[in-house]
């Protein structure tokens, strides 16, 4: 069928397969915006799951629907190692000038961004000359005394509240959304969650909404034990079967064009309701295919594509970032799951290589710390990329 009509390629849909059965996440994102919005107490969101699964595409969704509600709304991707400052300062100048059109006194904007920028010039450090300063690009006189003290969570608390009260204004609020949350550095994550905490007890019109791996939870209560009280926790997993089926049918039917039992059969056994396998088959089916309905036939001259461009953009690209230590690694973790995602004992891994577990440490805390396995609980591990160990056993 026609190419340029693929309904799957990136961009394409108008409700992507990634937001395909997500509506429990959207509607409760939407009790959320409205409770907060009255001045009710209501918890930040955070939401885990494995790469592929549409956490980006979600949190970008739950950014729009702030919007649309009239809030303030912020988007950053923490980084390894990497101040927060300067980042958020960017999300939030974001959020601000959302608010400064609904504001009617423009001096009382003018006044948090000075706020804004004194926090963020605190990312420079104070011995460098000035010319070497990072400048956030916020055009107002700094307002010093506020969120400048350089601790970052006395600073994050009087920032967040400042943001809030300038919401709280316009009857509004202020959405923080920040993806692979489990990046920021711990001293980070701490002021985060006290600034929740702070903002939580005032009930103060701003939320955090957070994306990240599945050990997320565990990175923020190892900071704060009052973690589990501040946020709503929900993982993000595969698509069920109906799911599936609908994020395939749907962007078909909007051509005029549909795929028949057996294509949805084989497509659901292939992808294992990934929301990223599964547009990368329905992309690659729609464009091996004659004619509509979509056959079997057509999905099995589609997967060896499909599966050459997962092999390179999806798994070849993460694959590419380890060493050869940590690739043997990683080769062993597939051969003890037998190339399934279920996680795998560490000890394990020492006797199926032959070596002592000190001597994979390294390995293994260079993998943590790139993002490719995570730990499932003490003394296990697994792949954050689904059908990772599949691809390993049959490309390495």
């Amino acid at each position: 069928m026609d190419p340029v009509r693929n309904p799957f390629a990136p961009g394409a849909g108008q409700r992507p397969p990634e937001l395909a059965g997500r509506d429990k996440e959207l509607d409760a994102f939407e009790i959320v915006l409205e409770r907060v919005a009255r001045g009710r107490p209501e918890r930040s969101l955070v939401l885990t799951g494995l790469r592929g699964v549409g956490k980006t595409v979600l949190l970008g969704e739950l950014r729009s629907m702030a919007l649309r509600a009239g809030w303030g709304a912020g988007k950053i991707e923490a980084r390894p190692d990497a101040d927060l400052r300067r980042p958020l300062a960017a999300a939030l100048h974001r959020a601000i000038r959302d608010l400064a059109v609904q504001h009617p006194r423009q001096e009382r904007v003018d006044e948090v961004l000075g706020v804004l920028k004194a926090f963020a010039l605190r990312a420079s450090p104070s011995e460098a000359r000035l010319r070497d300063r990072w400048q956030p690009g916020i055009d107002v006189p700094v307002k010093n005394g506020r969120a400048d003290s350089g601790d970052i969570e006395i600073d994050l608390v009087e920032l967040f509240t400042e943001v809030a009260e300038l919401a709280s204004e316009v009857s509004t609020g202020i959405a923080i959304l920040i993806d692979e949350m489990q990046d920021l550095r711990p001293d980070d994550v701490s002021a985060l969650c006290a600034a929740c905490h702070e903002l939580s007890q005032s009930r103060a019109p701003l939320v955090v909404v957070g994306a990240g791996l599945p050990h997320l939870p565990a990175v923020l209560s190892a900071s704060k034990s009052y973690s589990e009280r501040l946020f709503k926790y929900s993982r993000i997993g595969q698509l069920d079967r109906a799911d599936a089926d609908f994020a395939l049918r749907a962007p078909a039917e909007r051509e005029e064009a549909g795929f028949d039992g057996e294509a949805l059969d084989d497509l659901y056994q292939r992808s294992g309701g990934y929301p990223y396998f599964v547009q990368a088959y329905g992309k690659a089916a729609w464009d091996a295919a004659p004619t509509s309905p979509i056959g079997v036939t057509d999905v099995a001259v589609a997967a060896p594509e499909a599966e050459a461009e997962l092999a390179v953009g999806f798994f070849g690209s993460r694959f590419e970032r380890a060493t050869p230590a940590e690739r043997e690694y990683l080769r062993a973790m597939a051969e003890l799951a037998e190339g399934t995602d279920e996680p795998v004992v560490t000890s394990g891994i020492a006797d199926h290589l032959a070596r002592k577990p000190s001597s994979l440490s390294p390995a293994r805390d260079s993998l943590l710390k790139k993002g490719l396995v995570f730990s499932a609980q003490r003394g296990q591990i697994a792949f954050t990329v689904p059908h990772f160990g599949r691809y390993l056993l049959a490309h390495t």
